[in-house]
């Protein structure tokens, strides 16, 4: 517990999102797509202003962005090539490198899911007879967070709800030299309908079945509030709920019983929602964009992951 305080005020980036005053565009994240093999940045279909971008547009896209106030990105890597026995490391160290490099002065968070270079699309491998190889499962992905981490990462994100995935990634990065990189997980995350505009950024669409037997259940508020809890012990320094307005019941539970910064990720389905909304002509997207904004600040979000946090000083000014 000494430790996870030690990194959450290691950096005014941390102590931003720990902090318990209103959202602000410091306490927003900006996820990002970098897509291996594309020759020009591609939009994503219902998030208009974001992209699947090349190793060229992706530098220009986050000059941009810290010219807007964002001072925090959360960085999806998507590999060309499939593989269940391999990493494509230098696409992963390589890019990770340069925009650390170039950007000094901003936050790189990692998702270390393996669901965009599986070839089932799962964030899991699997055993002959159906059921989940979590020893195999969990070593995949924490070798993952060694490579972000050996790259230049500041922070991890593991996102896949394995159970173990946190006190796993802990103990490679602690054992490696990282015990200051912190882990912000993905500690609540239900199987939804509304991920829909991110599997085809991330190219993670499951080829067979769905993720019901490792993502929660909507209807189940225990064990939605178990899995933030196991976490923390594991050794997480913030937490998140996931989809952010169908888990917003949640946050302020999660954050009283653990102490820890509780955020929240307003998912790819309920931003497009706005978007759709707005070009139907049924609402003023960023005047609909900030009130939920502002719900999640009502319902205690420390910090938010959101595809607008780049327009965030625009609409607060």
């Amino acid at each position: 517990m000494k430790k996870q305080t030690l990194r959450l005020r290691s950096n005014q980036y941390l102590r931003n999102l720990g902090e318990t005053g209103s959202l602000n565009v410091n306490k927003m994240i900006q996820p990002l797509f970098l897509a291996e093999g594309i020759e020009e940045k591609e939009p994503i279909k219902g998030l208009p202003g974001v992209f699947r971008d090349t190793d060229k547009s992706i530098l220009h896209q986050i000059e941009s962005d810290l010219k807007a106030g964002v001072s925090q990105f959360l960085l999806f890597m998507v590999p060309k090539d499939k593989s269940d026995t391999s990493f494509p490391k230098d696409f992963y160290q390589s890019n990770i490198s340069v925009i650390k490099k170039k950007f000094p002065d901003m936050f790189l968070w990692l998702d270390t899911c393996i669901c965009s270079v599986t070839t089932t699309g799962h964030c899991c491998h699997f055993h002959k007879s159906g059921s989940i190889d979590l020893e195999l499962t969990l070593k995949r992905l924490s070798d993952l967070a060694l490579i972000y981490a050996d790259a230049g990462a500041d922070g991890i994100a593991p996102s896949d709800m394995m159970d173990g995935r946190v006190g796993s990634h802990r103990k490679i990065l602690d054992t490696n030299g990282h015990s200051m990189v912190p882990i912000m997980s993905y500690s609540t995350k239900f199987k939804s309908n509304f991920y829909g505009p991110f599997r085809g950024a991330a190219d993670s669409s499951p080829q067979f079945g769905d993720r019901s037997g490792y993502q929660l259940d909507v209807r189940d508020r225990d064990t939605a509030i178990h899995t933030s809890l196991r976490d923390k012990e594991e050794g997480a320094d913030l937490l998140m709920v996931k989809p952010g307005m169908t888990a917003i019941d949640l946050i302020g539970p999660i954050k009283e019983k653990t102490g820890l910064p509780t955020g929240a990720y307003q998912v790819s389905g309920e931003y497009a929602s706005l978007v759709y909304l707005a070009k139907e002509g049924f609402l003023n997207f960023e005047e609909g964009l900030r009130e939920t904004w502002d719900v999640f600040r009502r319902a205690g979000s420390s910090y938010l992951i959101t595809y607008g946090a780049r327009i965030a000083q625009r609409i607060y000014s």
